[in-house]
């Protein structure tokens, strides 16, 4: 059987790159625009005789070394970091963690406890990079992404996360009930769909037979049930519905309905970090660690990139045809560099968000209080207590007093780290009355004062507002930026509709990949 790889490679090798991608506009399979798609299978020969240089090993710098390798490129990939994985960043006993202007912290977590830094779950149906996981054997777990168990908690209190949204379910289902049997919306409902509509609210909200809301198992028991025939349950009062309402985390009952947090989530076993050594490991190059880019030239007839080995301090200098940069747009701002005016505009228009972590270890007195993974939101400048999925019923576990973003983070990060970790605890302290104190050894990240980052992900439409989708990013800036400067392209997740996932890092470098095959395919026309 000849597969499309094969029918590329023969008529690469018959008439060169040109050929192969005429042919693949004919099948459908490229279309040589940077729109996000499934990477079609390039011929292995495509890039045969030709070097890239790839600046940046996080997932979009990987993902493209890596498909460039297979189309027969010779990669040079360049890293400052003395790790791969970019954003994909987790710490475990030992690791250090420096941050412009503040103290060096050290990581001192018991074993196989370790601290996602950056992106900490995959939603399900990210499958390009889950994909990735599955491809080079990186095993997976699930991310207890939301626990009905977990608190919303305002100054009067916590409110467990079952109670916060059965009850009102439960209340509003009763007011449209009565809405409906008092004949209020006769003019949008008709006859046999309120016949229809009435049962489900009965059902929806757990309505008793008059259609009021007394409460709900759901929520939670009164008296649980027990052994022999007098132990039957019942329902726990219900949370007064004016409490309800003047909560303020009350919104975030529907944290799981946004797409990207619907369940099932994932995580790598062991840390984000996996997926990045996984594809790593998969190089026929391996990236070229602690290599800091300093200068940057492009001529009619290659690009040069001179950088300095951190560890020595020696300047080298790599020559390549073409490069494909996923430097964040911060740090390449600061670069010596002879692109173009307005693409140098662009890069340095481009404004990052602020994103902070506060992480501990403890005893998993959490799970004591029958939280297993999920997030309690706790309001303030710290928002919520993340805790982990892996590790259950263990001893100890890594809790997260913290995770910010947008101008509460901006806020947050400018004060002393003493000051945001006791911020951090006392969050802690309001979900978990008494255990604040047990949380030891915590770590800080600051995004914005990470080198080689300097931040999170980019505000593309001027207002940080968290790394969720759905921005519908289509600004001069970013138009430009995903078009080619020369030989120079670019790529990240800061180019992608989800520039806070790992996900639009790799839609982006299949991007990037398709965009250079188009520029060897003119060349050689």
């Amino acid at each position: 059987m000849i597969t499309r790889r094969t029918m590329l490679g023969r008529i690469g090798t018959a008439g060169g790159a040109a050929a192969v991608v005429t042919a693949m506009q004919t099948m459908g399979l490229f279309t040589g625009s940077a729109a996000a798609a499934e990477l079609p299978g390039l011929p292995v020969n495509l890039g045969k005789g030709r070097h890239v240089i790839v600046l940046g090993a996080g997932i979009a710098g990987l993902v493209t070394a890596y498909e460039l390798e297979q189309a027969g490129f010779q990669v040079t990939l360049l890293e400052a970091r003395s790790r791969v994985g970019g954003r994909a960043w987790t710490v475990r006993n030992g690791d250090r963690i420096e941050m412009i202007g503040e103290a060096t912290q050290t990581a001192r977590f018991s074993d196989g406890i370790y601290f996602n830094a950056g992106p900490a779950r995959l939603p399900s149906f990210h499958q390009f990079v889950l994909g990735y996981a599955r491809k080079f054997g990186v095993p997976l777990e699930v991310e207890v992404n939301s626990s009905r168990s977990a608190y919303i908690v305002d100054d009067a209190g916590r409110i467990r996360m079952r109670a916060a949204i059965n009850d009102t379910r439960g209340y509003l289902a009763e007011l449209l009930a009565k809405a409906v049997n008092q004949g209020a919306l006769d003019q949008a409902v008709s006859a046999a769909d309120r016949a229809k509509l009435l049962p489900l609210l009965k059902g929806y909200g757990d309505l008793d037979e008059r259609f009021a809301f007394t409460g709900t198992t759901r929520s939670g028991f009164g008296s649980a049930p027990g052994a022999g025939v007098s132990s039957f349950d019942s329902a726990a009062a219900p949370v007064p519905f004016d409490r309800l309402l003047a909560d303020p985390q009350l919104p975030f009952t529907l944290f799981e309905d946004n797409l990207y947090m619907q369940a099932t989530m994932f995580q790598p076993v062991g840390g984000m970090d996996r997926i990045s050594v996984g594809i790593e490991k998969h190089l026929r190059r391996r990236a070229v660690l602690n290599a800091e880019v300093r200068r940057i030239r492009q001529n009619p007839a290659g690009v040069e990139v001179a950088w300095a080995d951190r560890r020595s301090g020696i300047m080298h200098s790599t020559r390549g045809d073409y490069l494909v940069c996923t430097i964040p747009f911060p740090v390449l701002n600061g670069i010596d560099t002879d692109l173009p005016a307005p693409v140098k505009a662009a890069i340095a228009g481009v404004v990052y968000d602020a994103s902070n972590k506060v992480a501990f270890e403890a005893p998993r007195f959490w799970e004591r209080d029958q939280v297993y993974g999920g997030i309690s939101f706790v309001g303030g400048e710290t928002t919520m207590v993340w805790y982990p999925s892996a590790g259950l019923h263990g001893e100890r576990g890594m809790i997260l007093g913290c995770y910010n973003f947008g101008q509460t983070a901006v806020t947050f990060q400018s004060r002393p780290l003493a000051e945001q970790i006791a911020m951090a605890r006392a969050g802690i302290e309001r979900a978990h009355p008494g255990h604040g104190t047990e949380c030891v050894d915590p770590l800080v990240v600051n995004w914005r004062k990470v080198p080689y980052s300097l931040g999170p992900w980019p505000a593309w439409n001027g207002v940080p507002n968290g790394p969720a989708g759905d921005q519908h990013i289509d600004t001069p800036g970013f138009r430009l930026l995903c078009e080619p400067a020369g030989r120079i392209l670019f790529a990240g997740a800061a180019l992608s509709q989800t520039p806070g996932w790992q996900e639009g890092a790799v839609q982006s470098a299949h991007a990037a990949v398709a965009g250079l095959a188009r520029q060897v395919a003119d060349r050689a026309a």
